[in-house]
């Protein structure tokens, strides 16, 4: 879900060309299935107990106070099981969109930590690129600002959700058409009813229910999680790390983790402001984030930063993409930083002396420090995340 779009259909719309004997042809919405044919090729497998959304045992690291001050869920929208159920199903429903050809998923792959690998900028339901590259969803619960999107325009998440479903270019929905074409559909009104007491479906309970499965996209069983849980300070070594890992640990919490870990907290790895981290140094680049919302010519090259957690599964990188691997990313802040009229306080001086001082180009790495930056980047990796049933497709093709 980016600026005006999600990506290519996932392996649901592949299901459903390969059953219809026809590839889904981007730029040709008639060739996607009507509502009754996706509803006879498409089975809901749901569990009999719902899955636990609502109360997960956190590790001690995620019950800090700091770590609470960030949590940006609403108290008239708090997590259920049966909610973030109805949420997950409409998450994988290509029905969402006007064609039935894409969901939210076909933009947030699960198996990329809910990013889109597709290419650097996201494409709609009608093949059409869209300007930005769909953010990854993880951690989006622990945002305290509460707003999203790359350039924030989003005041919540239950805000946000609806928006790709309008989008024009993302999944070209009409919010009417969308209530009346999920009440008749036969597995929709028991779900709702479960979820909010009474099966008459809104456009405000699917609101609600998207955002609570959103929410629920909680990463926390790490190799880091597994280090930090064994120490006094995160500043200790890992017990559970490689030297190299330790050693990127420590590059990362000097360099990096004043942006990447406010409030002195060890869970979220993610920054809690918009920033201009160098990108560019043309204040004429197609693209201002932030300032095209706000109008603000101060927040030119901003853009919100998603979390770090499973950023090895996440690519392509920053807003549009363009950076292809993890190593990219690196290298930019070590040799790549521009210096942009708005570029964040904490960069302008990157690598220079205590107190300020001349400018560099970012952080000057070394290949060694490179290398051990990268291998800690990786211990933030969450396998049983990315494959966790209670997050995957409940769709299934027969």
């Amino acid at each position: 879900m980016n600026r005006y779009s999600p990506g290519r259909a996932g392996w649901t719309v592949a299901c459903l060309a390969t059953a219809l004997a026809a590839p889904l042809a981007w730029g040709q919405p008639a060739s996607a299935p009507s509502p009754k044919e996706v509803a006879k090729l498409r089975s809901l497998k749901l569990p009999d107990t719902p899955y636990n959304y609502a109360n997960v045992e956190l590790p001690a690291h995620f019950k800090s106070r700091a770590v609470r001050d960030l949590d940006n869920t609403p108290r008239e929208n708090p997590i259920t099981d049966n909610g973030a159920t109805l949420g997950r199903v409409l998450f994988y429903d290509i029905r969402l969109s006007a064609n039935n050809a894409v969901a939210c998923a076909s933009c947030h792959h699960q198996k990329h930590a809910f990013s889109d690998p597709s290419g650097k900028l996201s494409k709609g339901y009608e093949g059409k690129h869209t300007d930005r590259n769909a953010m990854p969803l993880v951690e989006s619960r622990y945002y305290g600002r509460g707003r999203f999107f790359w350039d924030e325009r989003a005041r919540t998440l239950e805000e946000q959700v609806l928006m790709p479903v309008q989008s024009k270019v993302e999944m070209g929905q009409d919010l009417t058409k969308l209530v009346e074409k999920l009440a008749a559909a036969s597995e929709y009104p028991e779900l709702y009813r479960k979820a909010f007491g009474d099966s008459k479906v809104t456009r405000e309970r699917t609101s609600r229910a998207l955002a609570q499965f959103v929410r629920s996209l909680v990463s926390y069983q790490s190799k880091y999680d597994e280090g930090v849980a064994q120490v006094r300070s995160r500043n200790d070594d890992f017990p559970n790390f490689t030297r190299e890992e330790n050693r990127g640990k420590a590059i990362f919490m000097r360099s990096c983790a004043n942006c990447h870990m406010p409030n002195n907290q060890d869970a979220i790895f993610s920054t809690q402001n918009t920033q201009n981290n160098g990108l560019d140094a043309d204040v004429k680049v197609p693209d201002l984030g932030v300032a095209d919302v706000t109008l603000d010519r101060n927040r030119t090259g901003h853009f919100k930063s998603p979390s770090l957690r499973n950023v090895e599964y996440t690519g392509p990188y920053m807003h549009d993409g363009r950076f292809a691997k993890l190593e990219d990313v690196i290298e930019h802040y070590s040799t790549g930083i521009k210096q942009h009229p708005n570029l964040d306080g904490r960069l302008r001086n990157a690598g220079g002396p205590p107190g300020g001082g001349r400018q560099t180009r970012g952080f000057d790495f070394s290949t060694g420090e490179k290398a051990a930056l990268l291998a800690f980047l990786k211990t933030l990796s969450d396998p049983k995340f990315i494959s966790d049933p209670k997050f995957s497709n409940p769709f299934e093709a027969e």
